[in-house]
């Protein structure tokens, strides 16, 4: 058998099969700064099971997060799959943070936050202020992570105090 070689690019709309509803997500970007990898944009609304929304509509439905993943793993485990290519809506002006405490079990809080914005360096902050308290979380999650994350609106692996 002959496998096929996947290409994914800037536009590709993905469905995300969930329990009793479908949800979508946009590849959006290539990030340098965090590994070169794919920065993606999850939306919120929930469609019936089965059903063929138009893309157009779905790329200027209401953002859910961003999250730096790994799209072809997702495609090969069967987590996702891509529904087509629509144009990249609105202004891509996220901020993601990572805490330099990082795999440190005993903080609860980490004051030690670095900031970036998709290809541009990271900035030390320390405590988080200001825009940087809405920042996404950027480190890149695992297709199992990104499908968890639609599901829930939780984080997989992270404890809810860590902020």
């Amino acid at each position: 058998m002959i496998k096929k070689r996947i290409i994914t690019k800037i536009g590709d709309v993905f469905l995300v099969k969930l329990d009793n509803c479908q949800k979508y997500f946009q590849y959006v970007a290539d990030d340098m700064t965090q590994l070169n990898s794919r920065v993606i944009r999850a939306f919120k609304k929930k469609y019936q099971a089965g059903s063929d929304p138009n893309l157009t509509e779905i790329a200027q439905g209401e953002i859910d997060f961003y999250a730096h993943t790994s799209i072809n793993p997702g495609i090969k485990i069967g987590l996702w799959e891509k529904a087509g290519k629509a144009p990249i809506y609105g202004n891509i002006d996220v901020i993601f943070r990572q805490s330099k405490d990082y795999g440190e079990n005993k903080i609860a809080i980490s004051e030690r936050w670095e900031v970036w914005r998709i290809n541009e360096e990271f900035q030390y902050v320390g405590k988080l202020k200001g825009e940087n308290r809405n920042a996404e979380i950027g480190v890149v999650e695992p297709p199992f992570g990104i499908v968890y994350r639609m599901k829930t609106g939780m984080f997989y692996g992270y404890y809810p105090g860590f902020e």
